[in-house]
């Protein structure tokens, strides 16, 4: 076979992937949740439940969270709340003691296990039949349980997750790209969740019956395994899209990419821990969404160096791989000078997807070589900007 051949054929497998994983893939979940959906029977539905709010040195978010979860719309005799502090060294503990009198229970680890170990410890004091997930740094709805609690009506749901809307008050590069991102995502969420089960839900709002929470292993990316977990028992995990919560983006793209880097490279632990759920055979179609939404979209660096690498090498002989190559060229580029423009303060409303599509890249690349490395997350840092509150009610009350 000569060079140009193999070439071409790296080349068109690479673009094929590209294209099945960013386009082809969401064509067929959509297809898939349109023809066969998976409804969910929704009914009248008051457990008790417990909020566990996990936090490590989250003082300038936490008094805020409280207030916010207090008022939430929900029969007082039926919720509670636990702040469960992974060993902070701010006044956190403080903070969640404050609120004692509002019924508010602090659970302090005796050692720094990370954020898995902190949620696996306060389920074991939950008294609530249904156990809700957040971040000290989320803002909920008002209704936000009574839009989650009918779907635990049907049996065949196990956890519910709710809809993010990130906010980005400093307009940043980072910002527009997660947000983009974002939308993007929660496409995939709405027809993966008809067509048969999310895969993972937003870390800082889900819900899960309590008889069905298995405690995880310490560097587990919970947001994500848990759906895993609850298909092992015959359960599903669904999307609520009228269950809102509003966080703060990063706004520095070192941030943002330290973020990601520890959530791949937990996903990828996460997936190897339970690869006999990559079989179709054995998982269906909860396999291939597996496969095509996570591994795929992990390994899309590698299909862009070789299309990239095989463009290169046949620019020479065709005018059409030369205008390839100069098109992801001019993406890179833009990229990078966006990475540049940030860091000098200049905006561009233009760049900011290319900068975000590079910046996961990059990330995917450098979890993928740390997992292979064997290095493993399990404890994490407060790396988001100071809370804003006014921003996340404002938008909270836009989208309702």
């Amino acid at each position: 076979m000569s060079l140009k051949v193999t070439a071409e054929i790296i080349f068109w497998l690479s673009a094929g992937a590209l294209f099945y994983t960013y386009v082809g893939y969401p064509l067929l979940i959509a297809f898939v949740s349109t023809l066969q959906p998976r409804r969910v029977k929704r009914a009248d539905y008051a457990p008790s439940v417990t909020m566990i709010i996990t936090a490590y040195n989250e003082e300038g978010a936490l008094a805020a969270k409280l207030e916010n979860s207090l008022a939430l719309d929900y029969p007082r005799e039926l919720f509670e709340v636990i702040v469960a502090s992974d060993c902070s060294t701010d006044s956190t503990d403080e903070i969640a003691r404050a609120f004692a009198s509002n019924g508010v229970l602090l659970h302090r680890q005796k050692e720094r296990l990370g954020k898995t170990a902190a949620q696996n410890a306060a389920v074991t004091k939950a008294r609530g039949e249904i156990i809700l997930f957040s971040d000290a740094t989320s803002l909920y709805a008002p209704d936000v349980l009574k839009q989650i609690l009918p779907n635990f009506a049907d049996e065949s749901v196990g956890c519910v997750g709710g809809r993010l809307i990130y906010v980005d008050p400093g307009d940043t590069h980072v910002g527009r790209g997660a947000r983009s991102y974002w939308n993007y995502e929660t496409f995939l969420k709405r027809h993966e969740s008809r067509a048969c089960s999310l895969i993972g839900v937003s870390g800082c709002l889900y819900a899960v019956r309590r008889a069905a929470y298995v405690p995880l292993y310490h560097e587990a990316c919970s947001d994500f395994i848990i759906a895993t977990k609850m298909i092992e028992q015959g359960l599903r995990t669904i999307y609520e899209p009228d269950a809102v919560c509003t966080e703060e983006t990063n706004q520095q793209h070192a941030n943002e990419l330290r973020m990601r880097v520890r959530i791949i490279a937990q996903t990828f632990t996460d997936l190897w821990r339970h690869r006999a759920m990559l079989n179709p055979l054995r998982s269906g179609l909860y396999g291939i969404q597996l496969l095509s939404h996570k591994v795929m979209r992990y390994f899309v660096p590698f299909f862009l160096m070789a299309m990239f690498a095989a463009s290169a090498a046949l620019s020479g002989v065709s005018i059409s791989y030369r205008v390839f190559l100069v098109a992801q060229s001019i993406g890179y580029l833009c990229g990078a000078m966006s990475w540049l423009l940030e860091n000098l303060g200049v905006r561009s409303r233009i760049l900011a997807l290319p900068h975000y599509f590079v910046l996961a890249n990059v990330a995917s690349l450098i979890a993928l070589f740390k997992f292979l490395r064997g290095e493993r997350y399990a404890r994490w840092e407060p790396i988001r900007p100071q809370f804003q509150i006014s921003n996340l009610r404002s938008e909270i009350l836009k989208e309702k």
